[in-house]
């Protein structure tokens, strides 16, 4: 009986403190949101946003770092999606259990522990010096796929983990090949959690500043990028130097663009859990 009670009371113990944590989680989240929302609102114009920078950057707006945002996001995206979600699919589906696979496994969980400025330092030395690539929106997006691909890749394979074998036997059964199985029945049971992770992935790619600052990045320019091999302003990169360079800046114009950056990856978050929301209710096992 005793032991039935001290069960109980850790018990009650661990949830009072998980939930205790996930509410100064929460809480500390709002917080920064709405502090976020109250300093950079007054910012926010139609000017703002579809302005350039003017008078070294105290005035104006942030088109061309948003424009270059958008180029890197959508860049990495056709980097890493493809490769992350196939790598996903062989380690969930044909990779064999041996040593090996969990070397690689092991790999993948340590370049996710990667400092992000490590991968700046590789995609300098590999993309845009080996490569000749010089700072670009090519350079900075094969830099952010690296960093986004260990999230891709662990996302996908999760999700297809979670997917009922009695789903891929019946395909079998009736048969359809592996790849047809896994292409027609797995895969589209397994896209919102593939979708969400790759979503998470994208947005911490959207946010880093320390990769782009050697590959893509540059400090000012008015022109909107007109290919790949062009370098690009950057609302993280843009903030840093509005917070550390400029002198005698409005507070306005940073918090402005920074409300810019998180409200951009709020939205698109919002979006995908969404829409996993909705599939997952759709989807009976």
């Amino acid at each position: 009986m005793n032991r039935i009670k001290r069960a109980r009371t850790v018990q009650t113990v661990a949830v009072a403190i998980t939930g205790a944590a996930a509410a100064f989680i929460i809480a500390a989240a709002l917080f920064l949101f709405v502090y976020i929302v109250v300093r950079g609102a007054p910012a926010i114009s139609w000017e703002f946003l579809t302005d350039v920078p003017r008078k070294q950057m105290k005035e104006g707006g942030i088109l061309p770092a948003i424009v270059g945002t958008l180029a890197l996001t959508l860049g990495t995206a056709a980097f890493a999606l493809p490769i992350g979600v196939a790598a996903g699919i062989y380690l969930s589906e044909y990779a064999p259990r041996g040593r090996s696979t969990r070397l690689i496994r092991l790999a993948i969980s340590n370049m996710a522990g990667v400092p992000s400025i490590v991968y700046g330092l590789f995609g300098l030395a590999l993309f845009v010096i080996l490569l000749d690539l010089g700072k670009s929106i090519l350079a900075g997006a094969l830099t952010l796929a690296c960093l986004t691909l260990p999230v891709i890749i662990t996302a996908t394979e999760e999700a297809l983990r979670q997917i009922p074998s009695d789903l891929r036997q019946a395909s079998l059964a009736l048969g359809a090949t592996r790849w047809r199985t896994i292409y027609r029945i797995v895969l589209p049971a397994a896209a919102p959690g593939i979708v969400t992770g790759s979503i998470l992935g994208l947005s911490r790619a959207a946010g880093e500043t320390a990769p782009i600052l050697f590959t893509a990045a540059v400090y000012y320019k008015r022109q909107m990028p007109d290919s790949v091999f062009a370098d690009v302003m950057v609302l993280p990169y843009h903030i840093f130097i509005l917070a550390t360079q400029v002198t005698g800046r409005p507070d306005d114009i940073i918090w402005g663009t920074a409300l810019v950056l998180v409200g951009g990856v709020t939205a698109i978050s919002v979006a995908a859990a969404t829409w996993r929301s909705i599939q997952r209710r759709k989807v009976r096992w």
